[in-house]
């Protein structure tokens, strides 16, 4: 049975308990509108302890080492005694479970350290419902004490931008020498990297992982930066070996320093926060236009009518609006 007071919930994850902390996030992840109220109360009571994570966008080409990239840079992070959350935001769980959830029994080691917290995707859901738990997943962990949070995007297309539109740092891993060197990676996503790094530099493709970063070198030159302040390097390491790992978590906090010496970080956090209020309400404005009984009776005659040419899209959706008011 849930538990209705938002105290359960706070001081759970307040205290470290990690049965109220995965609780928590069970329930941030409900879309059932009798939890909103009680969600919204204890988003509200954690938001003070939230913001002081580290947080960190994973996505990657199909094959570039994601889940053994982030066990490594885990276990790495764990040593030096940070508390790390790993969190997916993936819109296609519903068909194939989100990689996520194989990753949680890959990353053997970093799934039993206790200064570690392994979240599985959510199963299925819009990107913006995705996106929403997500997002509300990564403040839960921030209060709980983790100061580094990797949101790993196992989509595809809009989860990244998603994903960098909630993160300080996003990162983009590739492959050493697949073919065409650019392949896969869409122009977007490079303008939104703040780091590019070729996985799998080892053994025989470590010749192959150093041209492939002069590639990407080249390519990331023709783009316009993301911030005047910091050009995104290309890297090379091999998480199996744990080679490089280093100088990637190095390149993390050069940025947060960056980022934090020019004021960027408060004001990057101030615009997430500020889009992410848009987009609830534009979201909520949405759910609450389509479960007007006067639409709902109204939309499925005038949708048939759209699609056999009978009524013009502009005026059905005018049709609609008018509604609200009576017209």
């Amino acid at each position: 049975m849930m538990e209705t007071d938002p105290q359960y919930y706070i001081r759970g994850v307040r205290t470290g308990d990690r049965k109220a902390l995965a609780k928590t996030i069970t329930l941030v992840e409900s879309a059932h509108p009798a939890h909103q109220g009680l969600i919204a109360s204890v988003i509200d009571g954690l938001m003070p302890y939230s913001g002081g994570g580290i947080r960190i966008g994973i996505t990657g080409v199909p094959g570039a080492g994601k889940s053994t990239f982030i066990e490594s840079l885990g276990l790495k992070l764990v040593a030096e005694n940070h508390r790390v959350a790993i969190l997916a935001v993936d819109p296609s769980s519903a068909r194939s479970g989100g990689s996520i959830l194989g990753d949680k029994t890959r990353m053997e080691k970093l799934s039993v350290d206790p200064n570690a917290f392994i979240r599985p995707s959510p199963s299925g859901g819009s990107m913006g419902g995705v996106a929403r738990k997500t997002r509300e997943s990564i403040l839960v962990c921030e209060a709980a004490g983790f100061d580094v949070i990797l949101v790993e995007t196992v989509g595809v297309g809009q989860s990244e931008v998603s994903v960098a539109s909630m993160v300080d740092f996003f990162l983009v891993l590739i492959l050493a020498g697949a073919g065409d060197e650019l392949q896969g990676i869409k122009r977007g996503i490079l303008e939104l990297a703040d780091a590019v790094v070729v996985n799998k530099a080892d053994g025989d493709n470590v010749d192959k992982a150093l041209q492939t970063q002069k590639a990407y070198e080249s390519a990331l030159h023709l783009l316009t930066p993301s911030s005047a302040d910091w050009a995104p390097p290309v890297l090379t390491c091999s998480a199996l070996n744990m080679t490089g790992i280093d100088a990637v978590w190095n390149t993390v906090m050069a940025h947060r320093q960056m980022l934090e010496k020019t004021g960027a970080l408060e004001e990057k956090r101030r615009k997430q926060a500020a889009s992410w209020m848009s987009f609830l309400l534009e979201t909520g404005l949405k759910d609450w236009f389509y479960s007007l009984p006067e639409v709902r009776k109204m939309l499925p005659e005038l949708t048939r009518e759209v699609e056999k040419g009978r009524v013009a899209p502009t005026a059905a959706a005018k049709k609609l609006l008018d509604s609200l008011n009576g017209s």
